[in-house]
């Protein structure tokens, strides 16, 4: 009876160690395949948006798994998504990586690895100019969220009575403020930045000052893909140490770039 269930539970262990080592070895898929699947936003310039001149996806995060690409001499294949299917994609087995302005949270390490930390923002801001000045006004308007999104949760857990109504994505949310349904959005700082810099009335609008949080961006991977999640983070700071990082921030948020940011985060700073 003990021998029994002794190799009962060998049978077990080395069942489960080859499971884990074949869910364990998405690079090694990536590299035979020839392609590495991305997951990028389509319509949130500067991170990913679609280029009317070619067609095409373009932006910050584009640039950066247009790199993880080459360093593995592979295709890219980006495929477009919005913030509440980023861990679906991920989970189902539908991309190999996300880089879609994700922020690095508690409860998403529970269902995806994260690389280190390639970009920082905070929760920020569009409102009519002059409409919204200090934090203390958020509890009593009407705010448009991006779904599924840190942004909402930290909206809920510090401004309770406020009134979020949830869309789809950025671009929806500014659809609604534009038609009054809504008295200010919510995302990112640098997000809403560049989506003020492609809309004709921009004068309308502003990133009031202030925001309600500090937030680190990284890259999602699947979970329990250590090979992969490795090779994203010594890519990352390989980009950084020769100054390829800079280049990229500087192309979307550079001095002469559409939406002039300066950089204050830089790959491998303690967070």
């Amino acid at each position: 009876m003990i021998r029994a269930t002794r190799t009962a539970m060998l049978i077990a262990a080395t069942l489960a160690l080859g499971a884990n080592a074949a869910w364990a070895d998405r690079l090694a898929d990536i590299q035979k395949a020839g392609v590495l699947r991305v997951a990028a936003f389509d319509a949130n310039p500067p991170f990913g948006f679609v280029d009317p001149k070619t067609r095409q996806i373009v932006g910050l995060d584009v640039d950066y798994a247009n790199a993880l690409a080459q360093k593995l001499g592979v295709k890219l294949q980006v495929v477009p998504t919005n913030p509440a299917n980023r861990v679906p994609l991920l989970t189902s087995g539908k991309v190999d990586l996300v880089l879609a302005n994700f922020t690095i949270t508690e409860e998403r390490k529970q269902a995806v690895n994260f690389s280190i930390p390639y970009f920082a923002s905070g929760t920020q801001f569009i409102a009519k100019k002059g409409f919204l000045t200090r934090p203390e006004q958020l509890g009593k308007l009407r705010i448009g969220v991006d779904k599924g999104t840190t942004n909402e949760i930290q909206l809920r857990q510090q401004y309770p009575t406020a009134t979020l109504v949830a869309y789809d994505d950025t671009p929806f949310a500014f659809a609604a403020l534009r038609n009054g349904n809504v008295q200010a959005i919510s995302q990112d700082g640098p997000k809403l930045i560049g989506l003020l810099a492609n809309v004709p009335d921009k004068a309308n609008w502003e990133v009031p000052p202030f925001a309600i949080s500090q937030d680190y961006i990284g890259v999602g991977a699947p979970k329990g893909e250590t090979a992969l999640t490795e090779f994203v983070n010594q890519t990352l700071q390989e980009l950084e140490a020769d100054g390829r990082a800079q280049k990229i921030y500087d192309a979307w948020f550079g001095p002469t770039s559409k939406t002039p940011l300066k950089r204050i985060f830089k790959i491998g700073d303690k967070t």
